[in-house]
């Protein structure tokens, strides 16, 4: 088991996405560049907003239907197991959906170093609050959440 940390479940998941985005901006032009056509550069952007808001909105709903907390810094706050719709397909879709948006910005800026804002987001994303809120989730829930983790993926 991960041992606890200070950043554990201390900054909303929505904000380390702002940050990882205006970090991708800043270095946008330090690295090398790419680009492609821009009716597919285009095409990629929108394809990739309309499904990562997509993930986010669906994962909203299927916890407001169980009327479970949506509150990422409170997972010990759970009173449902979603894993139904969307968390049939990843156990984080909303956190899917974020990093889904970081890479339409990514194809915005046309720059490959911007582009390692998305493992950077999944890895600080995983250690610091997909596993607390794991280790939560698994105290509430015990078996029935550990035969969801065997049964999903954490992401995709």
């Amino acid at each position: 088991m991960m041992p606890t940390c200070w950043l554990d479940l201390k900054i909303p998941p929505p904000i380390v996405g702002v940050l990882v985005a205006i970090a991708m901006w800043a270095v946008a032009k330090v690295g090398p560049q790419f680009s492609l056509e821009l009716q597919v550069r285009y095409a990629l952007i929108g394809t990739l907003i309309v499904v990562g808001v997509s993930f986010d909105l669906l994962g909203l709903v299927a916890f407001r239907a169980l009327r479970t907390t949506i509150n990422p810094l409170k997972p010990d706050h759970a009173s449902a197991l979603v894993t139904s719709g969307v968390y049939r397909v990843t156990r984080n879709p909303m956190y899917v959906g974020v990093m889904l948006l970081l890479f339409a910005w990514g194809i915005y800026l046309s720059s490959l170093l911007s582009l390692a804002g998305l493992p950077i987001f999944v890895m600080y994303i995983t250690r610091f609050q997909i596993q607390p809120e794991e280790r939560a989730l698994e105290n509430i829930f015990g078996e029935e959440f550990s035969n969801y983790k065997k049964r999903v993926r954490r992401w995709l």
